[in-house]
C-alpha cells in the first residue's frame, strides 16, 4: 500500500494558486470538468457595463466595469453598482470580509459543531492512496468499502434526519426537470428550520448580520432557500438542477459524476451497493472528525475522478462553511481555518439565471485544499 504524502488538494484536483489574500483564479481541470458552466462570460449579459444580474460575480478582466465586493476599493465599479448591489452589503469596501475574519469565524463554527461524529462513531478504511496522475485510470484499487462502520444513531439527530429526507427528492441525470411535491418543499423548510436551531448556524448568522449582509434571520433563511434549493437549468431548457442537489446529492452529466461532495450520501449509497470506492489521493491532517478525503469512486456505473468531501461533519457544518464562502467569496477560493489547520473552499456561481435582485444561485462548492 502506498502512503499518502502531504499534498495540496488543490493540486490533486488539477488546481493551482498563490495562497494569498487575492488568489489567482484556478484553472478548470479535473474537479471542475462540469463545475464551471456557471462561470462568468460576457456573452451572458446584454449590458456588461451594468450590474444588472451581476451582483456578487467573480472578477472578469474582460468586463469594462465590475460588480464584486472590492470594486469600490479599486474604483472600477459600474455606475449602477450602488443602487443594484448595495443591498448585498458591498456598497463600501469597508464591508468586505477579510481573510482573518473568515478564519476566525470558521474556527468558531468548527468549535460549535456538537453534532459532528465522534472518533468512535466512524471506522474508515481508506486503503490505497494513488498519485494524481492515476486518477483517470478508473481502476478499483480498494477491495473493501470505504466505511467499515458508522454509528447510525447519528442519523436520528434532527438535522441529519431532515437532511437525509432531502436526498431522494432528485433525479441525478441532468436534462430531466425537477418538480417538487408539496411534501418535498416542506422538507426543504424543515431542514432549514432544524439547522437554524443549531449553534453552528447561529454563529454564521450572527457573523453575517454583524457584517451587514443580512438585516434579519428571516431574510437570511429566505436567501439560503433560494441560493441552495432554487432550480436552474444545467442542460437544455429544463430546470434540472440546484446547488443542493449538485453538491450534496450528486448528478450525472455527459457520462460523468459531478458534484457529490457529501459523506452521508456516500455512506448510504455504499450501503445500498450503488457506490464502489476505488482509491483516494488525499487524507486530511485532522485526527478527529470532521476530516477531509479526496477520492475516486464509481456511482452505479459512472466514475468520479476526484471528489473531495468532509467526513464525519454534521449537515449544518457543511451548509455553514459552504454558505459562508459563497457569500463572502463567490466564485473564488475561500481560505478558512479548522482546528488550527488551514483549509480552502472553492465556490462557483450560476450566472445564467438569477433570483431576487440579480442574486446568483450556487453552482457548486467543495474543499480544494488543506495545506499542512
Amino acid at each position: 500500500m502506498r502512503a499518502c504524502v502531504p499534498l495540496i488538494v488543490a493540486m490533486l484536483c488539477g488546481l493551482a494558486w498563490a495562497a494569498e489574500e487575492n488568489p489567482i483564479e484556478p484553472e478548470p481541470l479535473l474537479e471542475l470538468e462540469e463545475e464551471t458552466e456557471g462561470a462568468p462570460a460576457s456573452s451572458l449579459y446584454l449590458a456588461p457595463s451594468s450590474c444588472q444580474g451581476r451582483c456578487l460575480e467573480a472578477f472578469d478582466k474582460h468586463h469594462p466595469c465590475h460588480c464584486n465586493a472590492r470594486c469600490p476599493e479599486f474604483g472600477n465599479c459600474c455606475e449602477d453598482f450602488e443602487s443594484l448591489c448595495g443591498h448585498e452589503g458591498f456598497s463600501h469596501s469597508s464591508d468586505a470580509i477579510s481573510k482573518e475574519e473568515l478564519q476566525s469565524v470558521s474556527e468558531k463554527i468548527y468549535s460549535a459543531d456538537t453534532n459532528k461524529a465522534r472518533k468512535e462513531d466512524i471506522v474508515l478504511n481508506s486503503q490505497n492512496c494513488i498519485l494524481p496522475s492515476e486518477t483517470r485510470d478508473q481502476v478499483d484499487r480498494c477491495p473493501e468499502p470505504l466505511f467499515t462502520y458508522v454509528n447510525e444513531k447519528l442519523f436520528s439527530k434532527p438535522t441529519y434526519a431532515a437532511f437525509i429526507n432531502l436526498l431522494n427528492n432528485y433525479q441525478r441525470a441532468t436534462g430531466r426537470g425537477e418538480h417538487f411535491t408539496a411534501q418535498e418543499l416542506a422538507e426543504q423548510d424543515t431542514f432549514l428550520r432544524e439547522i437554524m436551531k443549531t449553534a453552528v448556524m447561529k454563529e454564521l448568522y450572527g457573523f453575517l448580520h454583524q457584517q451587514n449582509r443580512y438585516s434579519s434571520e428571516q431574510e437570511f433563511v429566505s436567501d439560503l432557500k433560494n441560493m441552495w434549493f432554487g432550480l436552474y437549468s444545467r442542460s437544455k431548457e429544463e430546470r434540472d438542477s440546484s446547488g443542493f442537489e449538485h453538491v450534496f446529492s450528486g448528478e450525472v452529466k455527459k457520462g460523468k459524476v459531478t458534484g457529490f461532495h457529501n459523506w452521508i450520501r456516500f455512506y448510504m449509497q455504499e450501503q445500498e451497493g450503488l457506490v464502489d470506492y476505488y482509491s483516494h489521493i488525499y487524507d486530511g491532517p485532522w485526527d478527529s472528525y470532521p476530516d477531509v478525503l479526496a477520492m475516486q469512486f464509481n456511482w452505479d456505473g459512472y466514475y468520479k475522478e476526484v471528489g473531495s468531501a468532509f467526513i464525519g461533519s454534521s449537515p449544518e457544518f457543511e451548509m455553514a462553511l459552504y454558505s459562508l464562502c459563497f457569500i463572502a467569496r463567490p466564485g473564488k477560493v475561500c481560505q478558512l481555518s479548522l482546528g488550527g489547520h488551514p483549509l480552502a473552499i472553492q465556490t462557483y456561481t450560476w450566472n445564467k439565471s438569477t433570483y431576487g435582485n440579480g442574486k446568483k444561485y450556487i453552482a457548486t462548492a467543495y474543499v480544494v485544499s488543506s495545506i499542512h
